[in-house]
């Protein structure tokens, strides 16, 4: 299989990877006790307005409040909305619409929002780090080919359409069955699609939709309305297209139940479902295993011997370019040339599957001639083209380095499937055990009146040894200085930057 997807199921989490052309370029994890939120619907209470940050607090029922800006708070002040309808995010990942607000500083949001008030809202980002969801007033609700915008009176086609006969043909389509006060987005997975595909899928959001109104006039908020699909009907749903061969899934339920949701609604799909019947992992299988461990390494190696590494800071993300052991067969320029285009396909292929967000700083090896500049960032712009998440990428400077940013939602794999190191607590470092010997020493000098008495030093065995060997002979002055005697005993439960002077 060259286009497919993969669902690995077990009791305690549900992992998705889409291949392309055999290699797998995208990975999704959701766990039981830790699902995504992003695109449910809830009914939230304001808790609390932040003027200076034109922001407000929402209770939607989370552990933390979620985070409304004033740019997404539907008002009736409503701009020109074309350019975000017709630029379609393909993983559903969609943006507020920006109204004429975001502009304009003499509006406050305390003048659109009070505490306590109700409000519908759709969370446009999962809670990342240390902070809360994001949330939009603006809903849309996805469906499988088209995304419906209560409240809006306007159509818009995906940019992913290329040809302009199919795009006029759909618009034409969804123009006819679209009820008014409906916007409707035309999705990429829409091209072929009949006038009765469009007209199903469009009835279905709009009960959709009326299910909602229905229980936010009974609800108390906080409350959630609406609950988008889980991870493996979201795969169907967003993933499946024209050129996907197969969705192969591991689990027996898990098989029935996509050939019935299949079934009810994408009938012409229910060849390519399959059930993995192999005695060895399917992730194991088709090597995806591998991969995702490649994903949570720090460098990674090209083929020519260079490397890439990536540095994932709560800011933003920071790759780095090093020809490494490729020294080349012509002059210098050339050399970095052509790591550098090397890097370019790993780093675009990196960033998707590790699903990076946020600011990207690249570091490519500087180049001198602006010719070759452009080449890399030609290269680098084509093979970002692939992503389906929204990116903008920056010229490349005369240092380098290439600035992009990338629509993140969810959490990154490695933010996902790692935790902070429990030793350095994130700093990427910890003290050396030189560093700490002579930190010990100082601690002793400064202790109160040592004379006569016995020093007892508790230290991880890395640090008792250097202690008891290379820096034997600065133990014994310091004993001779302070009259004291020092024994030092290793403790293996120690983290290796703590230690204990105790004295008897």
């Amino acid at each position: 299989m060259t286009n497919a997807i993969l669902i690995n199921v077990t009791r305690q989490e549900t992992r998705v990877a889409l291949l392309e052309g055999g290699q797998v370029v995208e990975v999704y994890v959701e766990r039981k006790r830790d699902q995504s939120s992003v695109s449910n619907i809830y009914k939230g209470k304001v808790v609390k307005i932040l003027p200076g940050m034109r922001s407000a607090f929402v209770d939607i029922g989370l552990e933390k409040s979620a985070f409304l800006y004033v740019g997404d708070i539907r008002t009736d002040i409503v701009d020109d909305f074309s350019q975000f309808f017709e630029e379609e995010n393909e993983a559903l990942e969609l943006p507020a619409p920006r109204n004429r607000i975001m502009g304009r500083h003499d509006l406050h949001i305390d003048e659109l929002l009070q505490e306590g008030q109700d409000l519908l809202v759709q969370v446009a980002k999962d809670p990342i780090g240390t902070k809360g969801a994001r949330v939009t007033s603006y809903v849309t609700i996805p469906g499988r080919y088209l995304v419906l915008m209560p409240n809006v009176e306007h159509v818009g086609v995906s940019r992913r359409i290329e040809n302009d006969g199919e795009r006029a043909r759909l618009k034409a389509i969804v123009e006819e069955i679209r009820q008014k006060g409906f916007g409707l987005i035309v999705r990429t997975v829409s091209e072929g699609a009949s006038t009765e595909e469009l007209r199903s899928d469009l009835e279905f959001l709009v009960r959709v939709w009326e299910n909602i109104q229905g229980k936010r006039e009974k609800a108390i908020a906080p409350a959630l309305l609406y609950s988008d699909l889980d991870i493996i009907l979201r795969s169907v749903r967003d993933l499946m297209g024209q050129d996907v061969e197969a969705l192969v899934v591991d689990s027996p339920a898990e098989y029935e139940g996509i050939r019935d949701f299949v079934n009810a609604y994408f009938p012409k799909l229910i060849d390519k479902i399959q059930r993995y019947e192999g005695e060895e992992p399917i992730f194991d299988a088709y090597g995806i295993e591998v991969d995702i461990s490649r994903a949570l390494g720090r460098r990674v190696w090209l083929k020519s011997g260079g490397y890439i590494v990536t540095d994932q800071t709560e800011a933003m993300t920071v790759i780095d370019v090093n020809t490494g052991k490729f020294v080349g067969k012509e002059d210098l320029e050339d050399t970095i040339l052509k790591t550098n285009l090397e890097a370019v396909k790993e780093i675009a292929y990196q960033i998707r599957l590790r699903n990076l967000g946020g600011i990207i700083i690249i570091d490519f090896i500087d180049m001198e001639r602006h010719e070759n500049r452009q080449k890399v960032l030609h290269a680098f712009t084509d093979a970002m083209s692939k992503d389906r998440a929204k990116n903008t990428i920056s010229q490349i400077s005369e240092l380098g380095l290439i600035q992009m940013t990338r629509k993140r939602v969810r959490e990154s794999i490695g933010r996902i499937l790692s935790e902070q190191c429990p030793y350095c607590e994130g700093k990427g470092f910890v003290k050396s055990p030189l560093t700490l010997c002579y930190e010990i020493f100082r601690k002793i000098r400064k202790m109160a009146s040592p004379r006569g008495q016995k020093i007892i030093i508790r230290a991880h065995p890395v640090v008792a040894e250097l202690l008891s060997d290379e820096e034997r002979p600065g133990l014994e002055e310091l004993e001779a200085q302070c009259r004291v005697k020092i024994i030092v005993t290793e403790d293996h439960s120690l983290h290796q930057e703590n230690y204990e002077i105790s004295s008897l």
